[in-house]
C-alpha cells in the first residue's frame, strides 16, 4: 500500500498525531508528508483512519 498528501493538505497535523511513525509535518512546505515509500503493513489501518479522518481529504492512499 502506498500514501501521498496532495497540495491540498492544511497543515492541520492530524495525521501526524494520529499516526507520527508515518507522517511527518514538513515546517518547510508547511504540509504533511510520507515518510514511506511503502506502508508497513502494520500501519496500513491506521493510514487508512488517517485518510478517512482527513478534513482536507488530502492524503490519497493506494492499495
Amino acid at each position: 500500500m502506498k500514501a501521498t498528501i496532495t497540495k491540498e493538505c492544511m497543515g492541520d497535523r492530524n495525521c501526524n498525531k494520529l499516526c507520527p511513525e508515518v507522517f511527518e509535518y514538513d515546517e518547510d512546505q508547511l504540509l504533511s508528508i510520507v515518510k514511506f515509500d511503502t506502508i508497513p503493513a502494520h500501519l496500513e489501518d491506521v493510514v487508512r483512519r488517517a485518510a478517512r479522518e482527513c478534513g482536507a481529504e488530502a492524503i490519497i492512499v493506494e492499495e
